[in-house]
């Protein structure tokens, strides 16, 4: 498994929104994922900041993108803003649920892997 830096095509097809089961963004070299903040994941990543990251091509299923990395930062999303940037990646539109507290990671790739 090659180490990071991750080489300029991978980092442009994780710019791209492929189906996750996370919402995510690729975020000046780092991913940036976004939760409510009583999800178990959460607590999972404060305990153990080691994280893998698959994202699938829509376009075709057979090619995927894995990165392993850790967790860099967690922080309060205030004002809803990289849910909202999310929301708007995958739907086009705001967040829709302005009510429940969200947090979010940001994850340094380590290590990664294509699979095709």
């Amino acid at each position: 498994m090659p180490v990071a830096p991750l080489p300029d095509e991978v980092v442009e097809f994780l710019k791209e929104p492929y189906s996750a089961a996370t919402w995510y963004d690729w975020d000046d070299g780092r991913i940036l994922v976004n939760m409510d903040f009583e999800r178990l994941r959460l607590s999972h990543m404060r305990r153990d900041p080691r994280v893998a990251v698959t994202v699938l091509d829509i376009g075709d299923w057979y090619r995927a993108v894995t990165v392993l990395g850790t967790v860099v930062q967690i922080r309060d999303d205030e004002g809803l803003a990289d849910i909202d940037r999310l929301s708007v990646r995958y739907r086009g539109t705001p967040y829709w649920n302005r009510e429940r507290k969200r947090v979010t990671a940001l994850i340094e790739p380590e290590r990664w892997h294509e699979h095709s």
